[in-house]
């Protein structure tokens, strides 16, 4: 199950409940398109270590807590 998405699409799904705002996946996007990983800037919601990031490979462990009207 390497690279088949899963901190990529925890990320977007992440922002997509409104976990994290535009501005700071925008930011994501610009220091991971400097750094030609464009395409990781959801996978960065979660990937916070800087080897993980350079890698583009999860290394630790994230945990990520949100709350919708129906469940917490």
């Amino acid at each position: 199950h390497v690279d088949s998405g899963k901190s990529t699409t925890t990320g977007h799904l992440i922002y997509q409940c409104g976990g994290i705002d535009k501005r700071t996946i925008e930011k994501f996007e610009k220091e991971a398109a400097e750094l030609g990983k464009g395409s990781f800037k959801y996978a960065w919601v979660l990937d916070k270590l800087k080897a993980e990031r350079e890698r583009g490979i999860t290394i630790d462990i994230a945990l990520w807590k949100f709350e919708t009207p129906k469940y917490y």
